[in-house]
């Protein structure tokens, strides 16, 4: 029997969040790619294997549920340090990009290479998944989970590892025994209420009508959680994330400073770091940049803000907000100062940003966790019955 390998992976707009196995393997990556040659040059070549992995991803992508098939990429880091990177564009659907299956595909090759579930054979390694990941609600209530998961089941996705430290030359076959995806907006819920073992953990929670208010990239979706399910007819998606202001911010600093960030996790990095936060080197001289971000950071959160106050409205029995994803870490002294300026809701932030950051992921792996267990356990059961027979 072919042996399956948990991955839990929520493929942001800002980086790929990835846990993998029984947690003994986690990936985060940058969500930014770019076309690239097959041999691309590396001063130091004969160093390569020295090299870090995740500072060198360079591989060729073959999948049918590729619109641009066989193409070979930079992924991540290493794909920020050209001037053809491609991050999502706002308005974007997630399922419908090849981006999302890029760095899908790419975190699980990276993942097989190094677990001891998978045996290469010749360089070429056949590995198998239960994949737990999700979508934005507003994709999830347009039915576009179901074609995202008959995408990547049914098919093999074949990553090659091409100018990559220590992989260099392997073949990884990618297929999924299972596919769950799972609304963003449910799997938050999940996180908060549950621990890795599925045990209850906030009680308080669990019959209480909350929101979730997730800021990613490209959206903000905002849950409404009423008798321990999703409320599809009252949650909203809104095509508004922090992506556009990181860029605004970008070239900002490149007009006022002639400074070019190479991506918006750079603007992200100088807008969350714990030491010179809102600083950047210009010509050698640290150099504040706070007036930049604080004007087009405020007025973003301005408009969080006011969704936040529409959807109350509208669910007034609502007990607390909890702000989520990548976009309230960066946003959260802004909301939070306009909350005490003006309406004073009962509103909650996680006070460490990885947690907040990393919440999808864990979500997810709960959640394909618990159904990998019950399907086993349905699978025994079942022997277990054709033998009394």
């Amino acid at each position: 029997m072919v042996k399956s390998r948990i991955a839990a992976v929520d493929v942001g707009n800002d980086a790929l969040k990835g846990n993998f196995g029984k947690l003994e393997n986690e990936l985060y990556i940058p969500n930014v790619i770019a076309p690239d040659l097959e041999d691309r040059p590396v001063i130091g070549i004969e160093d390569l294997d020295e090299k870090e992995v995740l500072d060198n991803i360079h591989i060729r992508v073959h999948s049918p549920a590729l619109d641009e098939n066989n193409i070979v990429y930079r992924v991540g880091n290493l794909a920020t340090k050209t001037n053809n990177s491609q991050e999502l564009d706002p308005g974007s659907s997630k399922s419908e990009e090849d981006q999302t299956l890029i760095m899908l595909f790419a975190a699980l090759a990276l993942d097989a290479v190094s677990a001891n579930d998978f045996k290469a054979k010749n360089d070429v390694i056949d590995a198998t998944y239960t994949l737990g990941t999700g979508l934005p609600l507003r994709e999830v209530k347009d039915g576009k989970d179901v074609g995202y998961r008959s995408q990547l089941l049914g098919s093999v996705h074949q990553v090659e590892f091409l100018v990559t430290p220590k992989h260099q030359g392997k073949k990884v076959n990618i297929k999924f025994d299972e596919v769950k995806v799972y609304p963003e907006g449910f799997a938050a819920y999940v996180n908060l209420i549950m621990d890795n073992d599925l045990k209850v953990i906030n009680k308080e929670l669990i019959d209480k009508q909350i929101l979730i208010q997730d800021i990613g990239g490209l959206s903000t979706d905002i849950a409404v959680i009423r008798n321990r399910n999703v409320d599809d007819d009252k949650a909203q998606g809104f095509n508004l994330g922090v992506s556009e202001s990181l860029e605004a911010i970008r070239e900002e600093i490149r007009s006022r400073h002639g400074v070019e960030l190479d991506s918006r996790r750079d603007v992200v990095d100088i807008i969350t770091r714990k030491n010179d936060r809102h600083h950047i080197m210009v010509r050698g001289s640290r150099t504040n940049v706070h007036d930049i971000t604080d004007h087009i950071l405020l007025d973003l959160a301005k408009k969080e803000y006011r969704f936040l106050r529409n959807v109350w409205a509208k669910n007034s029995q609502s007990e607390i907000c909890y702000f989520v994803g990548g976009g309230s870490a960066v946003l959260k002294d802004y909301i939070k100062a306009l909350n005490n300026k003006l309406d004073g809701y009962n509103i909650e932030f996680f006070e460490d940003e990885n947690e907040s950051i990393w919440m999808m992921a864990n979500a997810y792996y709960k959640l394909i966790t618990d159904f990998s267990r019950k399907a086993e356990k349905d699978t025994k059961e079942e022997k277990t019955t054709e033998k009394a027979k």
